[in-house]
């Protein structure tokens, strides 16, 4: 194919999300065809229609979309196509490379069961392979639609050239004549892909290793027509994470569009997923125009990838710390705070005053955040006013005598009244002081006062969180922690007394 222009497709069936496993296909067919300055086309095969689920195109579009997976033509519809192959395996029985079966459902399990009572593989008998004229007629006759189906050879081999694996020798003899066309008139995968694929002008098929039972098929039904190969490349599946059997829903993987809810940034998976099966050198980190440089079929590893969670989070947290910007990492912030209740729509204009805090916020973040969807509970104290709903305990350090902390924060209060709040330093070196004067450790104050204005014992750092939170927010949440711990105290005195 040398000097032809690169055209692959992406073929998903609408049967639910879009996967990992699909996505990764996606990605290495795109980065082919991008290497190559070739076209990336997209066909949706929708003809069993027993599988197919609602609403599951558009995941599938909005999930290559948000990935960045831009395609050249389509989406074709194979259901908008069925004249088309029809013609295709009428021409094949009329050739005779394939022939009508009017065997209906309950005979073909008859002949199964019969199969395993014999300790056979069960399978089509080919019975209707062998009839004549007058019994085809006489089917006819009775109103049947007959099926089609291919004929295979029943003896000899056949040669599966495989970019990856190399020629993969079949025995004939253990293959099956398959249906390619059902009576109801939908084609199966076997002679749809084929001809959309030569239609299309494919040059390369990219595909998942659990078709490579089916290419002799397919290299059959593509000599039969006289066409020219395309190149098969057929990807490694994707393990669980132990190692032990196919990726599936049960180890918790899920479609594309649960990590883009979850908080995932489309670069890190596209990324990560460029890595399961493929490498250039010792690197990790890739942007998509390096992916697209240095990406070849050839460099794939024909050896199952394992799927690594963890290593999906390190590297979405890499992302997030260190190559996005704040700018846009506030812009992908915001719709989690606005779906959390936490911000306006006038957060979305970079021009305004939220916009702005909130990218004060996301400030204080950008090392600490592992996924977007962290930063509602990671940030939720700066945008609300319920931070008081903590038990006066949470104000008392161990060790710590509540009278004491109370006190502590009287005077903190005082202190801050008129501290500069832009001055960071200033307001630690101020408290630092104050814990000196009393006996306490800076720890010892830090912590209730990082408990009195967040409501929580874990945040970012204390003194550009006053920053942030004002000094406004800042006194009135102090006043609400002093008012609690002071009736605690009272409370324990009762007691005691």
């Amino acid at each position: 194919m040398t000097g032809t222009r690169v055209r692959v497709r992406f073929a998903p069936s609408p049967t639910g999300d879009l996967h990992v496993g699909g996505a990764r296909s996606a990605l290495f067919t795109w980065l082919f065809a991008r290497h190559h300055g070739g076209d990336f086309i997209l066909r949706i095969e929708d003809t069993d229609r027993r599988r197919y689920v609602e609403g599951s195109v558009e995941g599938i579009l909005e999930s290559l979309r948000w990935l960045g997976l831009e395609w050249d033509e389509g989406p074709y519809f194979q259901s908008e196509r069925l004249a088309i192959y029809r013609e295709h395996a009428e021409r094949l029985v009329a050739q005779g490379d394939a022939y009508p079966c009017y065997c209906t459902p309950e005979r073909l399990e008859q002949v199964r069961n019969e199969q395993r009572a014999r300790g056979e593989p069960p399978g089509y008998d080919r019975r209707c392979r062998h009839l004549s004229p007058d019994e085809r007629a006489a089917f006819e006759a009775q109103g049947l639609t007959p099926a089609i189906r291919f004929k295979m050879p029943e003896s000899g081999t056949t040669v599966v050239p495989d970019l990856l694996r190399g020629h993969i020798t079949f025995e004939n003899r253990l293959l099956e004549d398959p249906v390619i066309l059902k009576s109801d008139g939908f084609p199966t995968y076997h002679l749809a892909a084929m001809v959309d694929d030569h239609l299309m002008g494919i040059t390369h098929v990219t595909r998942g290793e659990e078709w490579l039972p089916s290419a002799p098929l397919h290299v059959r039904i593509i000599q039969a027509f006289g066409w020219d190969l395309p190149v098969f490349v057929h990807l490694p599946v994707i393990l669980r994470p132990d190692g032990k059997g196919k990726l599936s829903k049960r180890d918790g993987a899920v479609g594309v569009l649960e990590y883009k809810k979850a908080g995932y940034l489309p670069e890190a998976l596209v990324n990560y997923l460029a890595l399961l099966g493929w490498s250039a050198g010792d690197r990790e980190i890739f942007s998509r125009e390096e992916l697209i440089r240095l990406f070849s079929l050839e460099d794939i590893n024909p050896s199952p990838a394992r799927f690594s969670f963890d290593k999906l989070a390190w590297m979405n947290q890499y992302y997030i710390n260190h190559i996005i910007s704040l700018d846009d990492l506030t812009i992908r912030c915001i719709p989690f705070l606005r779906a959390a209740g936490l911000v306006s729509a006038a957060a979305e204009d970079p021009a305004s005053p939220e916009h702005a805090y909130v990218r004060s916020v996301v400030a204080l973040l950008k090392d600490r955040l592992k996924t977007l969807a962290e930063v509602v509970e990671l940030t939720s104290f700066f945008f609300t006013e319920g931070t008081e709903d903590y038990p006066a305990e949470l104000l008392v350090p161990k060790k710590t005598e509540p009278a004491l902390v109370l006190e502590a924060l009287d005077r903190t209060r005082a202190i801050l009244e008129t501290a500069d709040f832009a001055d960071e330093a200033g307001m630690e070196a101020a408290l630092r002081a104050l814990a000196e004067q009393l006996g306490l450790k800076a720890g010892q104050l830090f912590m209730p006062i990082r408990v009195a204005v967040t409501g929580r014992t874990v945040s970012p750092g204390l003194f550009e969180t006053l920053r942030v939170v004002g000094r406004t927010r800042t006194l009135a949440r102090l006043d609400v922690a002093r008012a609690k711990l002071r009736a605690y105290v009272a409370q324990q005195a009762a007691a005691a007394g």
